[in-house]
């Protein structure tokens, strides 16, 4: 079963590759007294993630930032490496943290992971994004299987 609104974003630690080395983020660290929007994706470097969803997020941070949104965050079920080569090939400094969930630990405690072996992805997070405030999911938006709308970054910024 999914979290729904009204439910507090699952106390999770991920490691987390920055300048500095590999680090531990809590996700009570992570979404205390802000409001954040996070998003995931099914894999770093994959066709729709790439084109898309990540550079929609990029290219409206500073608007959606404008509606008081603090950190917007882009998961995947990736390791940091790869999580942080995705991210510096796509300019995110300043606009997305990138956050690996390289063992699905957030996206399974959130119950929106997926099966992804028919595609040789293994298991993988759904595509979705949410709104938190201090920890409290208030808005989730998953997506159906294939589809990309409910959690872009254009919709996203429609509904803040």
């Amino acid at each position: 079963m999914s979290v729904k609104v009204g439910d507090r974003v699952p106390s999770v630690t991920l490691k987390h590759l920055t300048e500095s080395g590999m680090q531990e983020v809590s996700t009570d660290d992570l979404f205390k007294g802000k409001k954040v929007v996070l998003f995931s994706v099914p894999g770093a470097f994959t066709p729709t993630c790439s084109a898309k969803h990540l550079p929609g997020f990029v290219d409206n941070a500073e608007a959606i930032k404008a509606k008081g949104v603090e950190d917007i965050v882009c998961m995947a079920v990736n390791d940091p490496f790869v999580m942080q080569a995705w991210g510096k090939a796509n300019n995110v400094a300043g606009k997305v943290t990138m956050l690996p969930d390289g063992n699905g630990t957030l996206t399974k405690a959130l119950g929106l992971e997926m099966d992804g072996t028919a595609y040789n992805l293994g298991h993988r997070g759904q595509r979705f994004a949410l709104v938190a405030e201090d920890g409290v999911i208030t808005r989730l938006e998953v997506e159906k299987p294939g589809a990309f709308e409910v959690s872009s970054a254009e919709y996203v910024l429609k509904v803040l």
